[in-house]
């Protein structure tokens, strides 16, 4: 079986910044949350955290659920085996 080194360079990216690490750790405890939410609850300006959103999305670690006029994000199984694979390092 071959490595898809691309796909895997987009998964490792998108985890590779400690603020969206402490987003994966507060979507796996709080569930499903809005860009505003996280933002409010972690203290980081909106457009930051909806940055991270973004990047963590691109690389399938939390799933975006549309409900009306809200965002809800959620983490997907691949980000809660990223997120254990990042507690092995405390």
């Amino acid at each position: 079986m071959s490595l898809q080194y691309k796909k895997i360079e987009k998964i490792v990216k998108a985890f590779a910044n400690h603020r969206r690490i402490q987003i994966l750790e507060l979507l796996e405890k709080d569930g499903g949350i809005s860009v505003d939410g996280i933002s409010k609850k972690l203290n980081v300006g909106f457009f930051t955290i909806s940055d991270h959103i973004r990047k963590l999305s691109d690389g399938g670690l939390i799933e975006k659920k549309y409900e009306g006029r809200y965002v809800i994000n959620s983490i997907t199984k691949r980000g809660k085996y990223i997120l254990s694979f990042c507690k092995m390092f405390k």
